[in-house]
């Protein structure tokens, strides 16, 4: 087993820092950790891919370390990223798919 280094907080992620799907694939690295700071609330960061910058929600990160930032979900959902078009569209993409994941989870679906 590799050696996935020493946990950090999101406020010190460095740009750079290779993002990992739960099953092992490299999808991009760090480009913009993005936060409420009013509120002290983690959002999500950007991460700049080989053809595009992806929005990966909070909820989706597993662990941050000073090596990588490891996703809760593999490299096929990875695929469903929405594109990161600044805060406006990547608020919008969190809502929905909250929605969605709110609507999956409901008694009797």
């Amino acid at each position: 087993m590799e050696d996935d280094g020493q946990p950090i907080g999101y406020k010190v992620l460095p740009r750079g820092t290779p993002v990992v799907t739960s099953d092992g694939v490299e999808i991009g690295t760090v480009r913009k950790v993005l936060d409420n700071e009013r509120e002290h609330i983690f959002d999500g960061i950007v991460v700049k891919g080989p053809e595009r910058r992806l929005f990966v929600d909070a909820p989706e990160v597993d662990y941050i370390t000073d090596k990588r930032v490891l996703l809760t979900i593999d490299a096929a959902a990875a695929r469903d990223l929405p594109e990161y078009r600044g805060w406006k569209g990547s608020l919008e993409s969190r809502t929905r798919r909250r929605m969605n994941r709110i609507k999956r989870n409901l008694p009797g679906r």
